[in-house]
Parts: C-alpha cells; structure tokens; sequence
C-alpha cells in the first residue's frame, strides 16, 4: 500500500502539481484505515465543521446488492456532526423508485438504527441554478435540500455501469437529483418529462456532462462549495454501483478513505489510484478500466475542471 501511495503522489506530480504553488493545489487526505474511526479522522483532517443542520449524502444501497456503505463504518461520522442520511428516489424499476419501498430498504440496510432518514423528493422536487447551461437549463433536486446547511458527500467509489465509475460527482449529480431530475440529467437535458433514464442515452457524453452541470449546481448551492465537503471509501469495488441488485464481485482489494474539499481533485485521486494498481491475483484492475473506458467516465473530471468545479491537480496528503 505504501508503494501505492508513493505511485499516486508521483502521478499528481505529473499532473503538472510540480508547477504551481503548492499552497494553491486542493488537498486530498487519505487514511488505509477503512474503519468507523478512520473515517471520522479523514474528516476531521479537512478542518472543515459542519454547522446547522446536516445532510450526509450517501446511497442506501438497492437490496440484493451488498457493497454499499455499511451503517457501522458511516455511524460515528453521522451521530458526530447530528446529521441526517437523505437520499432521493431512482427513476428505475426496483425497490427504491417510491418513498416507502425506498424507505423500507433503508430500513432493512439498518441506516434508520444509526440516524433519521430522509428521501429528499417524497414531497416534490425544486429547481436550482446551474452555472454551466451547456446541457442543463437547472438542476432538479429534491425538495427537502433546502432544509440543509450543510452537506457530507460520503460516496462509495466503485464502477457504474452507465457512468463508468461512481464517486463523489456523481454521488451529488444523480444522488441529489429527485426521480424526474435523474431522468431530466440521463437526457442529456434534451426532455425534462422523461420518465426512463435510459432515454437518450445514446449521447453518452451529454449525459455525463450533464451530470458535471448538476455536481456543481448542488456545490455552488451549498455557499460556493464552503459548506460541504467530500468523501470517497474505496471498498468492495465492484465494476457495477450500488444501484445494482445484483453486482459483480470486487476483484480489487480495498484502499482506504480519501476526502477533500474539492471534488474533482478527490475523484481525479481516487482514479489514478485504480489506474496505478499492478494487476495481480486478487488485486486485478482491468475489468474496471474497461468499464471507465467504455463509458467515458473520466471525462466528468475532465469536464467539471472545465467548467470550474475544481482542478485535477492536487497534494495528496496521508495521515497514516
């Protein structure tokens, strides 16, 4: 791990980061100690309180699948800051496209055990402002985002299989959007009534900067990205996303936590650690890339940089 690491601080050299102050790069923290305690210390490295009331964004996991964040490794973090696990409904066939068969799963994930939950769009939806009108007239979130002063991004990393990969990017975009948002956002913005997210799919780089536009709607919204903050846990990496009833089987072995303040700095982190693993027994990368490859994946960093959510540049600091 250690060799790991040491390859992706010389991947951020390469980057460019050697050619700026190093003041001016964002910060990406990392622990190995995938545990309850490591995440609450990964937090903590940001020096970032969370005040007023908090909204801890994470995926409650379709049933079936079980790679999700487990509620005893997110429990200390969210009773920590009193916050509140919300989440919004899918805009596909399963067990989480309703407020109560959503709710019930939550429950069963046992998430209600640890804090209250809250699905966003049960009581209808609103309109945010995007900054980046490329794809998207507005973002369309769930309502009760509004009630939030706060927000923890705390995403699973892993692959995704219309996404390529799934972080903290896309865990705001998709995450944060209500049913018809999500749909609204896997249109490419061409039809806010969809009501299928596999319409237009086929502009396939559309819908990722689509999903670009809405991260950094919901950041700006959470004043200029200064009341929320970002975490990626890089466990149980399938090539499929916790949306999945039924994914595939990691093949990587775990990494560790990463978060920051920036959240394509913290994707663009967690992205080269996976190109930079050596394939071995046990630890094979390759079904991964070729998911991310597939579907374009790395062009939402690309693009979020562009429309100036964040940089791809970064310090990459371990608090081991």
């Amino acid at each position: 791990m250690k060799k790991l690491i040491l390859a992706i601080m010389a991947t951020a050299t390469l980057c460019g980061c050697a050619q700026k102050s190093e003041n001016a790069l964002p910060k990406v923290y990392m622990t190995t100690d995938i545990s309850a305690e490591g995440l609450v210390k990964v937090y903590q490295a940001l020096g970032v309180e969370a005040t007023g009331k908090v909204a801890v964004k994470i995926s409650t996991g379709e049933p079936g699948g079980h790679n999700y964040l487990k509620p005893e490794l997110i429990k200390n973090l969210v009773q920590s800051v009193n916050g509140t696990i919300v989440e919004c409904n899918t805009a596909y066939p399963g067990r989480r496209n309703t407020t109560e068969a959503h709710l019930e799963a939550a429950r069963e994930h046992g998430f209600f055990d640890i804090a209250n939950v809250d699905i966003m769009d049960a009581e209808g939806e609103i309109k945010i402002p995007v900054q980046d009108t490329s794809r998207l007239k507005y973002n369309i979130v769930g309502k009760n985002l509004a009630n939030y002063d706060f927000m923890i991004n705390l995403a699973h990393f892993k692959g995704h299989a219309m996404g390529g990969f799934g972080g903290v990017l896309k865990n705001q975009s998709i995450g944060n959007a209500s049913s018809r948002g999500k749909a609204y956002i896997h249109s490419a913005g061409r039809n806010e009534e969809v009501t299928k997210i596999w319409q237009f799919t086929d502009d396939q780089i559309g819908f990722i900067e689509a999903m670009a536009a809405a991260a950094q709607s919901v950041h700006n919204y959470f004043d200029n990205g200064n009341k929320i903050v970002y975490i990626n846990v890089m466990n149980n990496m399938s090539i499929d996303c916790d949306c999945s009833s039924h994914p595939a089987d990691p093949l990587l072995k775990d990494v560790g936590i990463l978060a920051s303040t920036d959240p394509v700095a913290l994707d663009q982190a967690c992205l080269n650690i996976v190109f930079n693993i050596t394939p071995e027994e046990g630890n094979d990368n390759g079904p991964l890339l070729e998911r991310i490859a597939s579907r374009h994946g790395t062009h939402i960093v690309d693009y979020a940089e562009q429309i100036g959510l964040g940089s791809k540049q970064y310090e990459l600091v371990n608090i081991d």
